[in-house]
């Protein structure tokens, strides 16, 4: 018979990526921890975890343990909160691309706050973690880029946007209609680190002979957007980011696209009203 505290260890290693985190977070000793899991383990009868020095991986029946065991600690948090009177609501794990933009991100937190469907957890990643975060089953549903990255399971497409520079409203090349590169050999520009097609756009630059001093390096798209805006440098942004004092010119030659959907595995059951209610909430926009 399986315990309810022996899954709650198993989805506490998979949201923190290793047994000791998730000892903490549990407030039990990791050999407590460790002695649960082989039960479980012996209970289900398959190996859940690849082992490695840095790091534990869900095996195949790990993954498939993982979905059942978040609809069983749901149910059990359901029934505790009608014990309460309180209307049982069901917690949904959705990653969130973190170069999205805040007002794409208002749009969907509006929607998903009164969701009847459940409670929506939002887990901020770039691209590759969130695709990672689905193998593993520590989100349900990903709100990100649709590309060779998340081929293997389902998506549901929203919109798609191109990339274009991003110059303060008072530089020479601010009314433009395109940018030629070798225009930019002597500007100064702003590094997005977890923009998923930095390779790209280095490359891009590089071979045109444009190798730019970097004012700044940020992981904060609101913060680069700043950095613009007070002249400090130029960089390369999807289009949907604005800003005051921020003007967005097309690069010539730079034809990069993004499409923005919805990814999950095809095994949730709330991911078909999930991909309603943003599709109505994105094209409000």
């Amino acid at each position: 018979m399986i315990d309810r505290y022996h899954l709650r260890y198993f989805l506490a290693i998979i949201d923190h990526g290793n047994f000791t985190r998730a000892a903490d977070a549990c407030n039990v000793a990791q050999p407590t921890l460790s002695v649960g899991i082989a039960r479980l383990e012996k209970e289900v009868g398959a190996a859940l975890f690849h082992r490695t020095n840095r790091r534990v991986e869900l095996t195949v029946a790990g993954a498939r343990l993982a979905d059942h065991a978040r609809q069983i600690e749901a149910q059990f948090n359901a029934a505790e909160r009608m014990g309460a009177n309180e209307r049982p609501r069901r917690v949904f794990r959705l990653g969130i691309l973190n170069t999205l933009p805040h007002t794409v991100i208002g749009r969907v937190a509006t929607a998903l706050r009164q969701w009847e469907w459940g409670q929506a957890e939002f887990i901020e990643g770039r691209e590759r973690d969130l695709a990672e975060r689905l193998a593993t089953g520590r989100v349900e549903a990903a709100l990100t880029c649709v590309s060779v990255t998340t081929e293997r399971w389902k998506s549901v497409e929203f919109y798609s946007e191109g990339y274009a520079l991003a110059l303060p409203a008072t530089h020479s090349l601010a009314r433009a209609s395109t940018i030629d590169a070798a225009d930019l050999a002597d500007n100064v520009m702003i590094v997005r680190r977890q923009c998923e097609v930095l390779p790209q756009t280095s490359q891009f630059f590089t071979k045109r002979g444009v190798r730019p001093f970097f004012a700044a390096r940020t992981m904060n798209d609101e913060r680069a957007l700043a950095y613009v805006a007070a002249g400090l440098g130029i960089t390369v942004m999807p289009d949907g980011f604005v800003a005051p004092g921020v003007v967005r010119v097309p690069l010539t030659g730079f034809n990069l696209v993004r499409t923005i959907g919805l990814v999950h595995r095809g095994d949730s059951d709330l991911a078909e009203p999930l991909a309603l209610v943003l599709s109505d909430a994105l094209a409000s926009g």
